[in-house]
């Protein structure tokens, strides 16, 4: 009898034993045990926050995918984990089908149609640009794109600009770009001026006198109306396109700028010419074989035109 009763003291201390490890395990479907763990794994201060997403679908099998976001203030980052279906191990990094182009989500999201543009309709690499006119680190940006991109690549290359104003940080950028996109309404070729024009007079801009600074250099424009270009501005009625390229940049999670997308490829952060150079001239013997980004992939191209019935073709090859 007291055998059988020790057996069972016995048997249930082991369940509650395991009961109890079982509990001490730690998950990463548990949002505050995977934002202690990932502060301490990344060295996160307290001072800036985290935020945990909730598990989603991934495209590896057996695996889900969890975003984190940290923030300070106005800036942020994400970041994607991958975890294990029981949330017992995580997993940092990006993954990639080689069936399919490496780039190919960020090919999906970039929207180029209305924007300015430089270089070759149809050309084997397309670069396209989220800028800001008041950051100075664009400004280097867009002085050394001017100076080498189709001096270098005459017919190979289309570089597109897309506004992506820091208001937070910089107080006269939005302007700046609402005025842009008056000037391309006018005329798409003046706006490279223009563009060429802000980033050389940056220093001595300020909210106060952005629209004598602009006035100036249309002043003596035959090829816009000064007087149409300051009653767009006052009227902001190229707002709703500036809110529209940032919402396009939020898409792909764009955090600062520049950055660059080079057939899909992100570069963010200032680049030199002799890196971007050296990307490009690879894409351009990359894709002679692999045909799927750039203009001259094969793919379809569509227009987006309002009211017009859209048939779901995607701008960019999928593949």
């Amino acid at each position: 009898m007291f055998r059988t009763l020790f057996a069972s003291v016995a048997a249930a201390l082991m369940l509650v034993a395991a009961v109890s490890a079982q509990g001490d395990k730690k998950s990463a479907f548990n949002k505050a045990e995977l934002e202690t763990y990932v502060r301490h794994l990344w060295v996160i201060p307290q001072t800036m926050g985290v935020s945990i997403g909730d598990p989603t679908a991934s495209d590896v099998p057996g695996l889900q995918e969890v975003r984190v976001k940290i923030t300070q203030g106005q800036a942020s980052q994400e970041v994607t984990l991958y975890t294990t279906k029981d949330g017992s191990k995580i997993i940092q990094g990006n993954a990639y089908d080689v069936n399919f182009n490496p780039f190919k989500k960020d090919l999906e999201k970039l929207k180029t149609q209305f924007q300015p543009s430089l270089g070759t309709p149809g050309a084997t690499v397309v670069l396209v640009l989220f800028s800001d006119m008041q950051c100075p680190f664009c400004k280097q940006e867009a002085q050394m794109l001017r100076q080498n991109l189709i001096a270098n690549y005459p017919t190979q290359v289309r570089l597109y600009f897309i506004d992506f104003p820091l208001e937070s940080l910089h107080p006269w950028a939005k302007a700046a770009a609402i005025g842009g996109r008056c000037v391309f309404r006018q005329d798409p070729k003046a706006f490279w001026e223009y563009h060429d024009w802000m980033y050389g007079h940056q220093e001595s801009t300020t909210p106060e006198n952005l629209k004598e600074i602009i006035s100036i250099w249309a002043k003596d424009r035959k090829d816009i109306d000064a007087l149409q270009l300051t009653q767009c501005m006052d009227t902001k009625a190229t707002e709703a396109e500036v809110k529209n390229e940032q919402a396009e940049g939020a898409v792909l999670g764009i955090e600062g700028t520049p950055t660059l997308f080079v057939n899909g490829r992100r570069m963010v952060n200032s680049v030199e010419w002799p890196s971007l150079k050296a990307v490009i001239d690879n894409e351009i013997e990359y894709q002679k074989i692999a045909k799927n980004a750039g203009e001259d992939c094969g793919c379809d191209l569509q227009l987006s035109v309002p009211g017009l019935p859209q048939q779901g073709v995607s701008p960019v090859k999928k593949k």
